[in-house]
C-alpha cells in the first residue's frame, strides 16, 4: 500500500478550548460539508465532558469523534482519569495517546504509552499515537533517536494485525502552537524515518497500512504544501480546528 491508497486523515484537536454551544455549532457546520467521507477521514478530539453531546450531533455522518487521553486500567482508584471503555460508552470511536502536552506538561512517561495504546485498541478505539522531539533535541541532532525511543515504548504491546487501526502523528514539540512549522525537508525526513522503523517492527505489509500525520502549527495557508509531501498521510490540527472558517479550508486542501 502506498500513499495514494491510504485515505487522507485530517484531525482537529480542540485541547481545552471552546464551550458546549460553540462545540456543537462547529460539529454541525463541518458535518454539513463532509459528504460521505469517501475520499478523506475527518475527526475531532474534544474535551471529554462534551463527548456525549458532540457524538450525538455527529451521528449519521462520517465525522469521527475522539477523546484526548485515556488511562490504561479499565477500573480502579484513579481519580480524575478516564478508562478507554468509558470513552467508548459515550460515543467516542478514537483517542489521542502521548500528545506532547501530556508528556511535557503532565509528565507522562514513555513507559505508559504501550499500555495506553493496548487499552485503547482493546476497547475498540482507534488511537493516534503522537511522537516528536523538543527544540533542544532537534538542535542536538537527536530527532531520530527520540522518535525511535517513543515508537519502541508505544509499540511494546502492538502486533502486526493492529496496524490498520493505528495512526502515528509526528508533532515536533517546538512547532506546536508557536507559529513555527517544520520545513518540507524536516517533515519528509522524520516521516521516512518513522515509516522505516514501522517496516522493521511490523513488516512491510502491516506498516504500509498505517497513516503518518503531521502536526505543528498547521494552518489553511500551509495545509496544501504539507499534504503534497509524499510521506505525509494527513494532518493533526490544533488552533485552526476551533473555527469552521479555518478548519474547512484545511479539510478541503485540494479543492
Amino acid at each position: 500500500m502506498t500513499r495514494s491508497t491510504r485515505k487522507p486523515y485530517i484531525a482537529g484537536n480542540w485541547k481545552m478550548n471552546l464551550d458546549r454551544a460553540r462545540s456543537l455549532d462547529l460539529i454541525k457546520t463541518v458535518k454539513g460539508r463532509l459528504g460521505d467521507g469517501g475520499d478523506r477521514e475527518v475527526a475531532f478530539f474534544v474535551p471529554s465532558i462534551y463527548l456525549a453531546d458532540v457524538s450525538a450531533v455527529a451521528q449519521g455522518s462520517p465525522l469521527g469523534v475522539g477523546g484526548q487521553n485515556c488511562w490504561f486500567e479499565a477500573n480502579g482508584a484513579f481519580t480524575g482519569e478516564l478508562a478507554a471503555r468509558m470513552l467508548r460508552e459515550v460515543g467516542a470511536d478514537r483517542v489521542l495517546v502521548g500528545h506532547s502536552e501530556r508528556r511535557h506538561v503532565f509528565h507522562e512517561p514513555d513507559e505508559w504509552m504501550g499500555r495506553k495504546l493496548r487499552a485503547a485498541l482493546d476497547s475498540d478505539l482507534l488511537p493516534i499515537y503522537c511522537i516528536g522531539e523538543t527544540l533542544d533535541e532537534r538542535k542536538g541532532n537527536k530527532t531520530e533517536r527520540v522518535l525511535k525511543r517513543q515508537l519502541e515504548s508505544g509499540f511494546e504491546k502492538i502486533r502486526a494485525e493492529d496496524a490498520h487501526r493505528l495512526t502515528i502523528a509526528y508533532e515536533p514539540v517546538w512547532a506546536i502552537g508557536t507559529g513555527e512549522t517544520a520545513t518540507i525537508e524536516q517533515v519528509g525526513q522524520a516521516h521516512r524515518s518513522i515509516r522505516k522503523w514501522l517496516v522493521q517492527r511490523l513488516g512491510e505489509d502491516a506498516a504500509n497500512l498505517m497513516r503518518i500525520l503531521y502536526g505543528g502549527s498547521v494552518k489553511p495557508d500551509n495545509a496544501k504544501e504539507l499534504m503534497a509531501i509524499d510521506s505525509v498521510d494527513g494532518l493533526l490540527v490544533g488552533g485552526a480546528s476551533l473555527q469552521a472558517e479555518t478548519f474547512l479550508p484545511i479539510i478541503e486542501y485540494d479543492r
